[in-house]
């Protein structure tokens, strides 16, 4: 679109006082012939008369109030089309929104921080064991601290493992007062933090590096239920340890790894779900092996079968 001149207003005024102006003194606005304020004087070459300014502004209006009212046309008719479809995407827009994707370390950590901030009645946390950094641990005191100062219970369930962490055990330490409980179990696939029964947080990918913030009911609900199937089966981390050698000579560790011996895990999957390394893992193995009479590993899930120790959880 043409632009206004900078001497278009001054010398469009002289022309309409003076009823004409030459052809050569309005050559530094050009823009007065391209929005057709001037016209050739039919009389003169030389000269150039004014059109009227109401006549003028009533052209350069005209497209612009029909290009209007042809987009408000267009915008109706969108309208009309899109109407239908409004009740069904307010649905859809409910359910996205209870489901936000969390990318990146310090995005996931504002999300925790704000969910524990507004934390009033219980957080639910489970965490697979793992070496918790000193900067892991002071986060984690940070933000939980603050709960427990205002009364909010916290549960967290770690595996049995976590009762060799010294790092895991002086942060339970520090925060073990009644309002915080801590258990542990044989095990735990992924993380969870749930906050009043209203969010809940799990991974996304194995990096910790994307995060899903979960508030729909049902999902939280759902997650509720998990965690309190797992809790009441799980050891207060006061008690003793659950390594303790059971009936048969057979440890409560080298059970849970003989469970997933026979569901055909292999040594790296069994550490992984158990919380520990897989040297560890191979040393329970070996003595399971031993206490068991085995000489391969074919064998050891045979005599494993045959001995009776899985099942044990039937026995009233």
């Amino acid at each position: 679109m043409t632009e206004w001149c900078d001497d278009a207003s001054r010398l469009y005024a002289a022309a309409l006082r003076a009823g004409r102006i030459a052809r050569a003194d309005a050559e530094p606005a050009p823009c007065l012939m391209e929005f057709a304020l001037l016209h050739p004087d039919p009389d003169d070459p030389e000269w150039l008369r004014p059109i009227p300014p109401a006549v003028a502004l009533s052209r350069q209006l005209n497209p612009l109030e029909k290009e209007i009212a042809d987009r408000r046309r267009l915008a109706t008719g969108l309208t009309e089309t899109f109407q239908p479809f409004m009740a069904l995407g307010t649905q859809l827009a409910a359910t996205s929104d209870s489901i936000t994707v969390l990318e990146g370390g310090e995005r996931i950590n504002a999300a925790l921080n704000m969910a524990t901030g507004q934390c009033q009645a219980e957080m639910l946390t489970v965490q697979p064991s793992d070496r918790m950094s000193e900067r892991s641990l002071l986060r984690g005191l940070e933000r939980d601290r603050p709960l427990i100062e205002r009364g909010v219970r916290i549960r967290t369930l770690y595996q049995h493992t976590a009762r060799y962490n010294p790092e895991q055990l002086a942060y339970a330490a520090q925060l073990s007062n009644g309002k915080a409980e801590y258990r542990t179990i044989d095990e735990l696939v992924e993380r969870l933090i749930i906050c009043d029964e209203s969010v809940a947080f799990i991974p996304a990918r194995d990096d910790q590096q994307v995060a899903l913030e979960l508030r729909h009911p049902g999902l939280v609900r759902y997650l509720l239920k998990l965690f309190e199937y797992l809790w009441d089966r799980s050891v207060p981390l006061s008690t003793g340890t659950p390594y303790e050698t059971a009936r048969g000579g057979i440890t409560e560790i080298q059970y849970s790894i003989a469970k997933l011996l026979v569901e055909g895990h292999v040594d790296e999957a069994i550490a992984r779900r158990l919380g520990m390394n897989v040297r560890t893992c191979r040393a329970h193995i070996a003595k399971l092996a031993s206490a068991l009479g085995s000489g391969s590993r074919a064998q050891l899930g045979y005599l494993i079968a045959q001995s009776g120790i899985l099942e044990r959880e039937q026995v009233p």
